[in-house]
């Protein structure tokens, strides 16, 4: 199994959506948030995702798809 950790960042009209279980669960994968702020006008996760390497791929693509912006977490998150 593999496990990458990337922070997302949502627009405001994609707050109150369940995208992170949503794909994660689609994609087979386990979803662990490490740390998350969500107001009323945007949301940022920071989160991991442990699963297949070709699912995680695919998660990121859907999340681009749907109108978050990913970037991968560079250096260790705590543990």
């Amino acid at each position: 199994m593999t496990k990458k950790a990337y922070t997302l960042f949502f627009p405001q009209n994609l707050i109150k959506e369940p995208i992170m279980y949503l794909v994660a669960r689609d994609k087979d994968l386990i979803l662990n948030i490490r740390r998350a702020k969500i107001t009323s006008e945007s949301g940022e996760a920071t989160i991991e995702l442990e699963g297949n390497e070709k699912n995680i791929i695919e998660a990121v693509a859907i999340f681009k798809k749907k109108g978050v912006k990913v970037e991968p977490v560079s250096g260790d998150i705590v543990e």
